[in-house]
């Protein structure tokens, strides 16, 4: 028997997206708690706490929102002053609705495919355990 490994992108960049266009269909404000210390992140250090930040995403507080498989890049007023983020989506930590918290909370990703190995034969001086047929028996 042969096992083929596929390398599969990640389902964060879509659940986001998809968890964003729910809470916006709902009426409500996306926020997203970001890991402010991962590699590539920029974003105000100044509204960092504890290493994290919560940025609102909502359509009418961001311009040019893009979320991407890889970034999240958007441009936000702080202060008065317009920035540009960068948000490696890696880096995405939760995204929730502020009124009511409901969303998703993120795990860390898995390793990429450095770290796979695929599956071994058990060795040859070990018989393969033999699959057992099902027995059916009738309960009164």
């Amino acid at each position: 028997m042969s096992y083929h490994l596929f390398a599969m992108t990640s389902t964060r960049p879509y659940l986001i997206r998809a968890l964003y266009e729910w809470i916006e269909d709902n009426g409500l404000t996306p926020h997203i708690l970001v890991d402010a210390e991962s590699p590539g992140v920029e974003v105000p250090k100044q509204h960092v706490h504890e290493g994290r930040i919560v940025l609102n995403v909502n359509s009418n507080a961001v311009r040019d929102l893009r979320l991407g498989n890889d970034w999240i890049e958007f441009s936000a007023r702080f202060g008065g002053i317009a920035r540009a983020l960068q948000i490696p989506v890696t880096a995405v930590l939760a995204i929730y609705a502020r009124e009511n918290g409901q969303g998703m909370a993120f795990g860390e990703e898995e390793k990429g495919d450095d770290e796979t190995t695929p599956p071994t034969a058990p060795p040859p001086d070990k018989p393969a355990a033999r699959a057992r047929k099902p027995v059916l028996k009738i309960v009164k």
